[in-house]
């Protein structure tokens, strides 16, 4: 039977287990969206505000659950909305297609109305792309995207489809139910190995890697996002405790351990802990898990744990002396790998470097636990949030002070719990995130920890929100202010504050309200403690205006380009003045 590309398209999402899209309809994209409403009791389809809320929407639903998330969009500003949202996935590792449409064959390269080389803008922000422009060459391309996007190093993959070929009829072969896979898929996934030039490591590698640990007297771990990705957050636990080697994380893997475990220091780099700083700096071999050593974890290259020897175990080849010389490498999937050293390590009293390690962990800024008039700390929100929401209840943050400030505080002990732009430092991403993660997972909760400057980039998603009836609360840490920019206009620009003052509207309750979503003020502690659990349990959408104070700072803080060691504690009178 002749099915037309359009349903190929449904029937190829169906195969590979898509329940949710997220999207908006446009001209190209149209016979794709009219076997959507045919299929609606196959695939759940949430229309966003905005294409670019889409592509986080989509990002958001694979962080939660591990699975590819996918999103959809036109031709032309369609599908350079979603450019955003496929860069940051593509810079956190994170499994996403994306699907777009084009103009027809006989219209292409004519400079058409939406008509944009989508394949070439998004070349350098894909692990691959794809442009379908004849109907049998649809199914195949799909099959192999989602294959790509989760394999290996995952990442987001853009199948363009030309919107002929979506109109175009073929005989449609579905994949034997029995075997998902299907030697396509394998033979496919053999060719990724291939060009990553991935293969196990021997077993005398392994040993040689847990001869290096074992002798080590002052190791400490960097987990990475990688854990996650892997699913290694049990190996690493067991990995630590076996050995009694402390813990850093980078922002990507601050849910990865629980941080309640006492080997944990939490997160290192520019505003991480002074254990983890010092931890890193002092030791003498840091064990890297999954993780890229970005400037905003080393700082000063030159200085970063410059005593120490450097272990990187990564299932990315490139990432190994890219930023980082390293003395021991390996590569592969952190799980298997984790899972055939432990056996291996052999039980070493390092109480000393621990202890030493936990002495760091009492030094804290003081303004950790001080309110100022008329604000709230952003420590006593993140706590409180947990005291009310539970370990189990999602957190994502937009980009900014509300990010650290949740980086910081909240005590994530539950893996993939904490949904947050990494390495783009998307501003406006949250929101979309906490749609895609709400729709992947209809019975959790989720607390979207936003800054009032982000939040001015996507609160026209509050429809979005309202629409589906998701029990998101936001909750807008609103300073009044891009505070982050603010912080080093202080610090480093002679405190002009340019452009960075955010004290013109909206009223964000009266915008709530716009939208039919509940919302409650809150100028102190009190009040903060007592609308939250009011709105949290309400299991409606609502919104929270949380005051915080203009120049409230996140400390500790390592100057850009310093080394870790170098960091901020306290603020001078000078500097506050």
């Amino acid at each position: 039977m002749k099915i037309s590309g359009s349903q190929v398209v449904i029937e190829c999402l169906v195969e590979q287990g898509v329940d949710t899209v997220f999207g908006y309809p446009g001209g190209s994209i149209l016979n794709i969206y009219d076997a959507l409403y045919k299929n609606s009791d196959r695939i759940n389809h949430i229309l966003t505000a905005h294409e670019q809320a889409a592509a986080h929407a989509a990002d958001g639903y694979a962080r939660s659950t591990g699975k590819v998330g996918v999103c959809m969009a036109t031709s032309g500003p369609g599908a350079t909305n979603l450019v955003t949202g496929i860069a940051t996935a593509y810079m956190d590792s994170i499994p996403m297609v994306a699907i777009t449409c084009n103009v027809p064959n006989n219209l292409l390269g004519k400079d058409t109305f939406q008509e944009i080389d989508i394949t070439g803008v998004t070349m350098p922000i894909t692990k691959h792309n794809f442009m379908v422009r004849d109907v049998n060459d649809l199914a195949k391309t799909i099959r192999e995207a989602f294959e790509i996007a989760r394999s290996g190093r995952p990442g987001p993959v853009l199948v363009d489809i030309l919107k002929d070929v979506t109109a175009a009829e073929i005989e449609f072969e579905p994949l034997p139910k029995s075997d998902n896979n299907s030697e396509f898929i394998i033979e496919t996934h053999k060719n990724l190995k291939r060009v990553m030039n991935v293969s196990e490591p021997t077993d005398e590698e392994i040993k040689i890697i847990a001869d290096v640990i074992n002798n080590a007297k002052r190791p400490i771990i960097y987990a990475g996002g990688g854990i996650k990705i892997s699913g290694a957050e049990k190996e690493l636990l067991e990995f630590a405790e076996k050995s009694q080697i402390p813990v850093s994380e980078s922002l990507m893997a601050r849910d990865c351990f629980p941080a309640t475990h006492p080997l944990c220091t939490w997160m290192v780099g520019m505003h991480g802990t002074k254990a983890s700083n010092m931890g890193i700096t002092e030791s003498d071999l840091v064990i890297a898990l999954g993780a890229r050593f970005s400037d905003r974890v080393i700082g000063d290259p030159d200085k970063f744990a410059s005593g120490a020897k450097v272990l990187h175990i990564d299932i990315d080849p490139a990432e190994i002396n890219k930023n980082i010389q390293t003395s021991n490498s390996l590569i592969g999937d952190i799980k298997s790998i984790l899972s055939r050293i432990i056996p291996l390590i052999e039980v070493v009293d390092r109480k000393d470097w621990n202890d030493k390690i936990q002495g760091w962990k009492k030094e804290i800024p003081s303004t950790y636990n001080v309110e100022k008039p008329n604000s709230i700390n952003p420590k006593f929100i993140c706590e409180t949030i947990n005291k009310i929401a539970g370990e189990d209840t999602f957190i994502t943050t937009e980009v900014g002070q509300n990010q650290m400030w949740t980086a910081q505080f909240y005590p994530f002990t539950k893996p993939r719990t904490f949904v947050t732009s990494g390495g783009l430092g998307t501003m406006g991403f949250g929101t979309g995130a906490a749609i895609g993660i709400q729709c992947a997972l209809p019975k959790a909760r989720v607390v979207h920890i936003a800054g009032d400057g982000s939040f001015r980039m996507n609160c026209n998603e509050l429809a979005t929100i309202q629409h589906y009836n998701l029990p998101i609360v936001i909750v807008i840490e609103n300073n009044g202010a891009l505070g982050n920019v603010r912080m080093w206009q202080r610090l480093f620009y002679g405190k002009r504050f340019s452009q960075t003052t955010l004290d013109f509207g909206p009223d964000w309750c009266k915008l709530a309200d716009a939208y039919g979503i509940q919302s409650w003020k809150a100028n102190n502690s009190k009040e903060f403690e007592k609308v939250f659990a009011e709105a949290f349990n309400s299991g409606k959408p609502a919104i929270i205006d949380a005051r915080v104070d203009i120049d409230e700072m996140v400390l500790p803080m390592v100057p850009g380009g310093k080394p870790v060691y170098a960091q901020i504690m306290e603020l001078s009178k000078e500097m506050m003045d």
